[in-house]
Parts: structure tokens; sequence; C-alpha cells
């Protein structure tokens, strides 16, 4: 295939490889040139008349564009305004169960969570500490080296924050901390406080709650005389506990998968989050959970969403999600459709809609069962949306925050990083991934080459199911673990 109509109702297609002047689209003769993941116009357009594509407006042209011509940011003007009135429109499609249930191999955790790594964390309270934090890791590894039994990692998450931070900010990190505490992919967590901070080590003991002090410690580094070997010794007592922990047989209904798109192109939503559509209803359909954010880039789909949300209830706190960004934006006196990125215009995606369209092809057709607010941890299964923005780092920590096992995200332009929990990146195009073999774990560049959605839905499922066992994904090879907290107020 040379290019796609994605809809009957569209008046541009999009060029699946680089076409020359001269090739016909769609009865049309190319007058230009056109890129890979591109838009060609398929009739005149007039200034000022809709462009459409996925069968939705995505903007209007600035100028006059003619057929067999190349519509892309320079010549498109978003059709975004500000906060909205919505309407509940019910249009569910309900998944029916998969009766041909699947398993992976997990870890089954005490409080009945799963996780799909067995690891050892070292969290910083503050940012203060965060090179003892490193310091205590990089001893810690060099003393088990050959020993680590199902211990498949030991990792610092050094951080910039928990002291000089006010209101939701403050509130921000103390959750996300929390979070990681109780994370099933975390065998055993060490809490590294300094002492001064604002983050106090007893106020955060009391919002973290119970735990199994064999497998979570907590000490304050100015309480103690040597706070590297002091931290190395309850690393050692943690070991002992994690790593002799054993994969068991798990339904996938246990599994939680975020949902996520960075460095999108064209054909973003032609070949990759369709996919991954298909593989979030796949899991719903197993009685599993998949989760959606970036609100940002749901801003002119939103209402596609709202009305597959299960009642009015649901409806409500999707609108909140959606407009709570907006005036968030508003607020600092920012436009609401400043977006896409340089990198996504020169992949052939022109406006916020064009880009959201894409975006939230990522969840497929499955019924919005809940709506998260940023830190807070999943309690429903099905398809659910969380708050937080569309930076990738900070978006794939809400992610990890929330309870989500691994991190699929999709991408046309390539990105290397991790967040604490395996980040799969998964390729819009072919040539992606013969270039990045050491960034990109899955090609889904095979469907604009006309290999069947289903074939690769099948192989994708497999892939993912592997990795949820065990298998390491590209940021884990290379040793790429990051996080990033939400932050939007003051800084003493």
């Amino acid at each position: 295939m040379d290019y796609i109509k994605i809809n009957p109702a569209d008046n541009v297609a999009v060029a699946l490889q680089d076409l020359s002047k001269g090739a016909v689209v769609e009865g049309v003769t190319l007058s230009m040139d056109i890129p890979r993941g591109h838009k060609i116009v398929l009739r005149d357009l007039k200034a000022g008349e809709n462009v459409v594509k996925y069968g939705f407006p995505i903007g209007h042209v600035t100028r006059d564009a003619a057929a067999g011509t190349m519509v892309d940011h320079t010549c498109i003007k978003t059709n975004l305004e500000g906060l909205l009135e919505y309407s509940y429109q019910p249009a569910l499609v309900d998944i029916p169960d998969d009766p041909k249930k699947r398993t992976f191999k997990g870890f089954r955790r005490a409080d009945g969570q799963v996780g799909v790594r067995n690891q050892i964390w070292v969290i910083p309270n503050v940012g203060c500490v965060n090179g003892i934090c490193q310091t205590i890791v990089e001893r810690f590894k060099a003393e088990i080296a050959g020993k680590e039994g199902s211990v498949d990692a030991v990792v610092a998450f050094p951080h910039n924050y928990g002291c000089s931070q006010l209101g939701a900010d403050h509130e921000n990190t103390r959750t996300v901390l929390a979070d990681m505490v109780h994370h099933p992919n975390a065998g055993g967590v060490l809490v590294v406080s300094l002492g001064c901070e604002n983050n106090q080590l007893d106020a955060f003991r009391e919002l973290v709650g119970p735990v199994d002090e064999s497998r979570v410690r907590m000490f304050v580094t100015q309480k103690v005389d040597d706070e590297i070997e002091y931290g190395l010794q309850q690393l050692r007592e943690i070991f002992a506990v994690c790593s002799k922990d054993e994969r068991v047989d798990v339904p996938v209904s246990e599994l939680r998968v975020g949902l996520k798109c960075g460095g999108s192109d064209g054909l973003s939503g032609i070949t990759a989050n369709p996919l991954l559509g298909v593989f979030s209803d796949w899991i719903v359909a197993q009685g599993g959970t998949t989760v959606l954010t970036e609100v940002p880039e749901m801003f002119g789909a939103e209402t596609i969403l709202m009305n597959r949300c299960q009642d009015v209830a649901t409806f409500d706190k999707t609108v909140h999600l959606i407009n709570d960004f907006k005036e968030y934006f508003m607020k600092q006196g920012m436009p609401v459709y400043e977006n896409p990125s340089p990198g996504n215009k020169a992949g052939g995606i022109s406006t916020l809609e064009e880009k959201s369209l894409g975006c939230t092809q990522k969840c497929g057709k499955s019924i919005v069962r809940g709506v998260l607010k940023y830190g807070e941890r999943l309690s429903v299964k099905g398809l659910n949306l969380l708050s937080a923005p569309g930076n990738d780092l900070v978006a794939s920590t809400a992610l990890a925050s929330c309870g989500c096992q691994i991190v699929l995200f999709t991408t046309g332009r390539g990105t290397p990083f991790g967040t604490f929990v395996p980040t799969m990146k998964i390729s819009t195009n072919t040539p992606l991934y013969e270039k990045k073999g050491n960034w990109i774990d899955f090609n889904a560049g095979v469907l604009a080459q006309g290999e069947p959605m289903a074939d690769v839905a099948a192989r994708f499922v497999d892939f993912v199911l592997a990795a949820a066992s065990g298998a390491p994904v590209n940021n884990e090879k290379n040793g790429w673990r990051e996080i990033a907290i939400f932050k939007s107020g003051v800084t003493l």
C-alpha cells in the first residue's frame, strides 16, 4: 500500500511511504512530492474549509489547497477553543468476555496484587539524598553479583522533589512515592530520608500505611552514623526475603497495562495506536485493565471518550478531567491547543485534533469504566482514564504510579527512556524499527506494508505476555529507568 484514506468521509489521504510527484492517489495526480505520514488533498479546498481525517474535522485550511498537494501545519489551523459544554450521548460497545483465557508468569503478592517483575527499589524521600541512594545501590549490586536469585534488578529512582514544595506539588510528590512503595513490581523497597525535608518520614509512613516490614524499610540518614552501611544492611535483609520469590501462573485478568504514545507521526493513528486499541479490547475481554492518559491529547476527541462512559457519573468525571486540564492551561495564560510538537509536525501531524484522534485510538472501543485523579490507584477493572499531562516521562510515571505493571508506548520518531515499570516501545513505521533496534521492541509498521491486523495483534499479545512473564524489554536491557513527578506551582 502506498497510501490510505482512513474514512470514507475524509477529504485527505495519508502517504504510507514517500510518494513522488506524478503518482496517482484516489484518482488524483500529485503535483508535488509527499513525505511518508503526511496528508494529501483529495479535492480542492477553499480557505476556511475543514480538513477531514478519521471522519472528523482536524482543523481548517488557512489558504486554498489544490487537490494533489500536501497540507501540513503551515496551512492548517486548529478549530479548538477553551471550555465547552458537553452532553452525554452514550455510544457503548460492550466487549464480550473472551472464553479463551490466557495466563502469564507473575509474582503473587501478599496483598493480592501481581507483579511482572521482582525488583528492589531504593526511593529517595527527598532529592537531597539522591547520591546516597545511588551509592547504596551500586555497592549492593556489586555485593550480590551472581547471587541475584529471582531479583531481576536493584534500582535507585532519583528525583528533584520532597522539599521546597507547597500544596498540590508537595502532595503529588508524596502520593507518587507512596504509590511506588505499594507497587507489585517491587519485591522490596528501601525509602531513604534526609531528616529536615518537608516530606518528613513519619508523615510519609502514615500516608503509606501498613506494609510488610520484612520487605519495606525506611530510615533517616541524619540519624545514623554511616548511612551507606546502614542502607546496605537494610537491603541485605530485604534481599534475603524477596530473592526467594517465584513466578506462578496468573490469569491475564490480573494484568494492568498503561497506554502511551510519544514522538508520534502521521502513521501513529494508522498502525501502532490502532494495534494498541485491539490489544486493549483483548485485555478487557480477558477481564484485565488498561489505562489511557495524556489528557491534553484528548482535546478534540474528548466527546468520543465521553460517549463511551458507562454511565452519567463516569461521564461527569470525564468532563471534569478534560475541563480541569483546560483550566490549568488557561490559568497559566497558555492556549489549550499548543500542540503538536516540532517532531510531530515533521512526521505529518498538523493540529491537536489530528493528534488526539490518533492518540485516543490506543484504547480501542471498550466502555470507560473508571476515571482516576493524578496519583490515584486503580480500583476498577476495564478501561480507565487517568489525569496526567502529555509529557512522556511524567505521563508514563503516572501510569505506573496508578498500578500499571507495564507501559506500552507507541512512537513514530523514537525515544529511548523507560519509567519504573517495563516501558515497551512500539514503532509506527518499519524504518524506525530497523534504525533503532536498541530502542524499539515491536514493529507495528508492518501494518502499513499490508500484514493483516489479526496476525500482527496475535503476535503482539504473545510478545506482551512474554514480557509480563519476565522477558526484558529494551529500556530494561539498557538500564534506562526514571521517574518524573508532575509539578505546577511554586518552588520555595
